[in-house]
C-alpha cells in the first residue's frame, strides 16, 4: 500500500515564476501575477482556473505560487491556495506564516477560497487576504460548487487577525472564468456538485 502524497505543479511554473520581477509591491500587481498564472492553467490544460500566491506583504517578495492541480493529481484538496500555502510553509520552514521573527505574510487569490481553502488559510498564518471578487460570478458561471461558506466569513478573519481586500482586478479574474466556461473543460465537484 502507497503511503506517499505527492503534489507537484505543471512543469511550465518555474519559467513563468522567473518572469516574475523579484519584488511586486502592490496588490495590483500581485494579483495581475495570480490572474496570469490562473489563465496560464487552463491554456496549458494543467488544471482548473484558479492561481494562489503567497507573498511578503510588506516587501512583495513572491514565496510561492499555486495553480489547480485536482485532475492531474487525482486529488480534491489540490486546490491553488493549498498548493501555495504548502509550498509556503515548506520553504519557509514553519507551518506558520505568521510566527515570530518571519515577515507577515499575504495570500492573493482569484476569488474567494471555497469552503476548503478557507479553512487552510485560517490555519496557516498568513495575515492578510487578497481577492478579485467574492460574489457569486464564479459559480454561476463556471458550475463549480465552492461549499458553505459561512455567511460573516470575512469578519471571522478579522477576528482572528487577518485582514482582507476584496475587488482586485475583479474583472481580469472574471474573463479566465468565461474563457474557462467556454473552453469546455471538466468541472470536478464531488458527486457532480449535488448535495
Amino acid at each position: 500500500m502507497n503511503q506517499t502524497i505527492e503534489l507537484t505543479l505543471p512543469a511550465w511554473i518555474d519559467a513563468e515564476v522567473a518572469r516574475l520581477p523579484a519584488t511586486l509591491p502592490d496588490v495590483d500587481q500581485r494579483m495581475q501575477a495570480v490572474i496570469r498564472f490562473s489563465q496560464l492553467n487552463i491554456e496549458q490544460q494543467t488544471g482548473g482556473p484558479f492561481a494562489a500566491g503567497v507573498f511578503e506583504t510588506d516587501t512583495g517578495r513572491l514565496v510561492a505560487m499555486g495553480v489547480n492541480r485536482v485532475l492531474a493529481s487525482g486529488c480534491s484538496s489540490a486546490h491553488a491556495e493549498v498548493m501555495a500555502l504548502s509550498l509556503a510553509q515548506l520553504r519557509t520552514g514553519s507551518y506558520d506564516l505568521g510566527a515570530v521573527g518571519q515577515p507577515a505574510h499575504q495570500l492573493v487569490v482569484n476569488w474567494r477560497p471555497c469552503a476548503m481553502c478557507y479553512g487552510a488559510l485560517v490555519w496557516s498564518g498568513v495575515t492578510s487576504l487578497v481577492v478579485a471578487g467574492d460574489g457569486p460570478e464564479l459559480e454561476s458561471m463556471t458550475g463549480f460548487d465552492e461549499g458553505p461558506i459561512h455567511p460573516d466569513w470575512e469578519a471571522q478573519l478579522l477576528s482572528r487577525g487577518i485582514s482582507v481586500t476584496k475587488n482586485v482586478l475583479k474583472t481580469g479574474a472574471i474573463s479566465v472564468f468565461r474563457q474557462f466556461a467556454e473552453s469546455g473543460a471538466t468541472v470536478y465537484n464531488g458527486r457532480g456538485g449535488l448535495s
